[in-house]
């Protein structure tokens, strides 16, 4: 199954996403999990429209294919805002809440070696969870 990647990012008051791989094909939600639903149908209407000028679709998208969902650092934050606490992110991440906060409300942008930092903390706290058994 052919992977392909579905950029979202957070915009004015919005999660908007794009697909590289066919220009022109965006969708905006309220929620991730709207983008995820909405930019399906714009998968497939944008495929359809392809199909219909007499085009062949990217390879990456003929047959079965999954999507990837990528968020940029500043979407990934304002999503989790609410489930994953500030002093978690501080206590994986090493950022303090306050500087977290202006990054997940798109007052500042994360330097290069933050997002890594921010990217670490939401991989390692995953891997703990995922070691818990009850």
């Amino acid at each position: 199954m052919k992977k392909n990647i579905v950029e979202i990012f957070f915009a004015a008051k919005n999660f908007s996403a794009h697909v590289p791989l066919l220009p022109g094909c965006v969708s905006t939600g309220k929620t991730p999990d709207d983008i995820k639903s909405n930019i399906l149908t714009a998968i497939q209407f944008h495929l359809e429209g392809i199909k219909e000028d007499g085009d062949k679709p990217p390879v990456a998208f003929r047959g079965k294919f999954e999507l990837i969902f990528k968020f940029d650092t500043q979407s990934l934050l304002k999503y989790y805002k609410n489930v994953i606490t500030g002093s978690a992110l501080e206590k994986y991440s090493g950022i303090n809440q306050k500087q977290l906060n202006h990054y997940a409300n798109l007052h500042r942008k994360p330097r290069v070696e933050q997002i890594k930092k921010i990217q670490l903390a939401f991989h390692n706290l995953g891997k703990e969870l995922m070691a818990v058994e009850l």
